[in-house]
């Protein structure tokens, strides 16, 4: 008796492998480029700093050439900077960032540990609530497009995205704090949530514009489709039309918009850290640079260019998941 037997398709066997290698590829390639961008960042940023006039001891007193020649010892300012350079690519791939020239007390290591979740909370918290706002009154505003509710929401908002944070920031500190008296114009107390309130405003008012603007712009365009119209035809409440069928697809524009708007939120921290004296990783950077800490202003840099990757490879996966097009066999 014999039994028939189905031919087995090699290529529907192989394909599953095949995929998988073809992930496994494209992740290798998007770790090799992670690791490039950040050598030639630090490497970049390297040149540059030693490049300027002036070193990181020159505002002191004239110390005894005995002490001087300590301090070079200590930080490697008596090595050539190629010597400098490769001995720091070898403190960054153990994990050490070095000591800072300016706290001579704290590692890098140390200060960005306590200055990142600071830092991190301030801008999360304001991007959070920028969205939280922003997209509830783009779809507002969307839904009363041509109104008078629509072009007041949409002033107000192109008035807050013209502002810099470098303007808004002084111009709330004065009606808050010495106006009003309700909110302390600086300064940082981690347990006060009083303390977080202005900041985390500055920041979030230019965000919310952009997440306003961009939610108004792709409701219009979903609202005004074709299949929506089509949806509409067949009965569905307008509350399911905007929710439902309409703001998935105005998440598209907004999903991109996330990359850079966290990448402002992470650069322009430096400047509202600055104004309210928040010990955030941003004021070091400031302060750093000012000062010509070598290490602390690298290691700075190093930690906001791995977050900027990790962001825009974050906001890939969501914009993949949002439109199945983005997807890769």
């Amino acid at each position: 008796m014999t039994i028939a037997t189905t031919p087995v398709d090699a290529t529907r066997v192989a394909a599953p492998f095949s995929r998988l290698a073809a992930r496994m590829r494209a992740f290798a390639t998007s770790l090799l480029t992670a690791a490039f961008t950040l050598w030639l960042l630090v490497t970049l940023c390297f040149a540059l700093l030693h490049a300027a006039p002036g070193g990181p001891f020159d505002t002191e007193k004239a110390a005894p050439p005995a002490v001087q020649a300590q301090l070079a010892q200590r930080y490697r300012l008596d090595r050539s900077l190629p010597q400098q350079y490769l001995a720091y690519l070898g403190d960054i791939v153990r994990g050490d960032l070095g000591p800072s020239f300016q706290y001579s007390d704290f590692s890098v290591n140390e200060l960005i540990a306590r200055s990142l979740p600071v830092s991190a909370g301030l801008g999360g918290l304001a991007l959070l609530l920028a969205l939280m706002i922003g997209v509830p009154v783009g779809v507002i505003a969307a839904a009363r497009e041509g109104g008078r509710l629509d072009r007041g929401l949409m002033l107000i908002g192109a008035m807050a995205q013209a502002l810099p944070k470098f303007v808004i920031a002084p111009l709330l500190i004065l009606l808050f704090a010495v106006k009003l008296g309700w909110l302390p114009a600086g300064g940082w107390v981690a347990q006060d949530w009083r303390y977080l309130v202005l900041p985390v405003i500055a920041l979030m008012l230019p965000n919310l514009a952009w997440c306003a603007r961009l939610t108004r712009s792709g409701m219009s365009e979903a609202l005004a489709s074709d299949w929506l119209r089509a949806a509409r035809a067949r009965g569905y409440g307008e509350t399911r039309l905007l929710l439902v069928h309409a703001l998935p697809v105005a998440a598209l524009p907004l999903a991109a918009w996330l990359s850079p708007a966290l990448i402002s939120v992470i650069t322009g921290s430096a400047v509202i850290e600055q104004i309210f004296g928040i010990p955030g990783m941003g004021r070091y950077f400031v302060q750093g640079a000012l000062n010509r800490d070598y290490t602390l202003v690298l290691g700075v840099v190093l930690v906001a260019g791995t977050l900027v990757i990790a962001v825009n490879v974050l906001v890939d996966a969501l914009r993949s998941w949002l439109d199945p097009r983005l997807r890769t066999n």
